[in-house]
């Protein structure tokens, strides 16, 4: 998103209707004052809030988005089922607040000359800004094992989603019988295993860990998931990691291998490397900032979202979920609105409380965290 403070008028509006997650830009601006940001959970939060407090009479925003679509990041694994959710036009999100859109894609930041690059289907160009908000989020991890980006499926984004959901439709439209195999022991891999499971009855679908699926809940949340795999007939293969994907099966460390008719990779995410540009960023890719999500290289660049790397209030790194983007997105709200207007920038919490877990579309649990971030006993 980019800042422009400017002395023609500009246009705010109202906050959006809710909290939104993806990889794309934003802009706006106040009197000499430019900035770019990119659009995701984190992204359309921080816009619409910017939006709605600063002065209409100074600010323009312009959201500068792949996708003419707003992406729920953390549902895609709902549309790959088979289920339709809710995309919403960012044209119509974005309705009444006065925030500009611009239909590209952002392919490099320049810190030094404050500009970003852009590509659409006229050929792109640039957008300079004074203050950028980075929040190009994350994607599947596909080359840490081989054979991933060539042959498994994942769930990171809405069209890789819309692609799995497809070759779906096929093995079930041949008679059902096929073997769906999720790899990953993170909440993205049960979510995804137990939605297929619940609406692809046809198809028999196994969940491998690496160690024990949801090993971070309380034992009594364990059970639940436990159960729910059991309920579903999700096979679970436990203890065993992955050393390559082939187009039929993957391959196991310990030289057996797993039949798939579809490989869907859900074991880690990474940050786009665009961030790394110039500015300091962690050893994989993250960028660096302090309380208010500043940079700690250029100050005139904010980070939310899964690529920022920022200690919450226990000292510990927030990890990369919907939670932290909020959480860095109304952190990084305060301190923009608190430097561009003078006030006094407001500490938001930064925490990791609990953990949202759905187990299909009718079970689920909600496990509590304590300061350090780890299980409490009680899970709803």
């Amino acid at each position: 998103m980019a800042l422009e403070q400017r002395r023609q008028p500009g246009v705010a509006g109202s906050q959006l209707p809710f909290d939104p997650s993806q990889d794309e830009a934003f802009a706006y601006g106040q009197a000499h004052e430019r900035s770019v940001l990119s659009l995701g959970v984190a992204g359309a939060h921080v816009a619409g809030n910017l939006a709605r407090r600063l002065s209409p009479a100074d600010t323009e925003i312009t959201v500068v988005n792949a996708a003419p679509d707003f992406v729920q990041r953390m549902r895609p694994n709902q549309p790959a089922a088979g289920r339709d959710i809710e995309a919403p036009r960012l044209s119509d999100v974005f309705t009444g607040t006065g925030i500009r859109l611009r239909p590209a894609r952002v392919t490099a930041v320049d810190p030094e000359r404050q500009v970003v690059a852009v590509a659409d289907s006229d050929g792109g160009g640039e957008i300079d800004y004074d203050t950028l908000v980075y929040a190009l989020g994350s994607h599947s991890d596909d080359q840490s094992v081989p054979g991933v980006a060539e042959h498994a499926f994942d769930v990171a984004t809405r069209p890789s989603a819309l692609r799995l959901r497809e070759h779906l439709d096929n093995l079930d439209g041949r008679g059902g019988g096929g073997k769906v195999l999720v790899v990953g022991d993170g909440l993205t891999g049960i979510e995804t295993a137990t939605e297929i499971a619940e609406t692809r009855t046809g198809l028999s679908v196994a969940l491998l860990a690496r160690g024990e699926p949801g090993a971070r809940l309380s034992a009594g949340a364990r059970g639940q998931l436990r159960r729910a795999c059991d309920r579903l007939g999700i096979t679970v293969v436990e203890h065993t990691g992955v050393e390559a994907v082939e187009a039929m099966r993957a391959r196991c460390a310990d030289g057996t291998f797993l039949p798939a008719d579809a490989t869907v990779w859900t074991a880690g995410f990474a940050v786009s490397p665009i961030a790394a540009a110039g500015l300091e960023v962690t050893q994989n890719g993250r960028i660096v900032v302090d309380r208010t999500m500043r940079s700690v290289s250029h100050p005139n660049i904010y980070a939310v979202g899964d690529s920022v790397h920022t200690l919450g209030d226990n000292g510990l790194p927030l990890p990369m979920n919907c939670g932290s983007a909020g959480y860095t997105a109304r952190q990084a709200i305060e301190a923009i609105v608190g430097r561009l207007t003078g006030r006094e920038i407001a500490n938001r919490r930064l925490g990791y409380w609990y953990n949202a877990i759905s187990l299909g579309r009718h079970d689920g649990i909600l496990q509590l965290a304590d300061g350090a971030g780890q299980a409490k006993p009680h899970y709803i």
